[in-house]
């Protein structure tokens, strides 16, 4: 995973690149390959925004996040991102049981009728 972070009117210091880093750890439970993630960090008057973008194999998700303070708007675009991630997987996800259906099992196991 390629991380990059950007900051416009923000320096971004060890402590914020390690900060994003751990919180981009997370992404790695729902995608297997993810190729990039970009994320832009930057400061207008009172508000601290937060921006992301993640390229994994056969998608893209893009969130942001708001607040007055900047790990506050970290954490909200990753809770964000993470909601996308779970609908994501659970859309690509098989649902369909196989062998534990009730069709399934009526077909297999006639009942007796004595």
């Amino acid at each position: 995973m390629q991380l990059n972070i950007t900051g416009q009117h923000l320096e971004i210091t060890d402590t914020l690149r390690d900060y994003v880093g751990e919180k981009m750890n997370r992404l790695v439970h729902h995608f297997d390959e993810i190729t990039t993630v970009h994320v832009v960090l930057h400061v207008e008057k009172a508000h601290h925004l937060a921006e992301v973008t993640v390229n994994a194999r056969g998608i893209q998700l893009h969130a942001h996040g708001e607040a007055v303070d900047m790990y506050a708007a970290i954490d909200s675009m990753m809770d964000k991102l993470d909601r996308q991630a779970m609908r994501h997987k659970g859309k690509t996800t098989d649902h369909h049981q196989i062998d534990g259906s009730i069709k399934t099992m009526s077909e297999n196991h006639e009942p007796d009728r004595t």
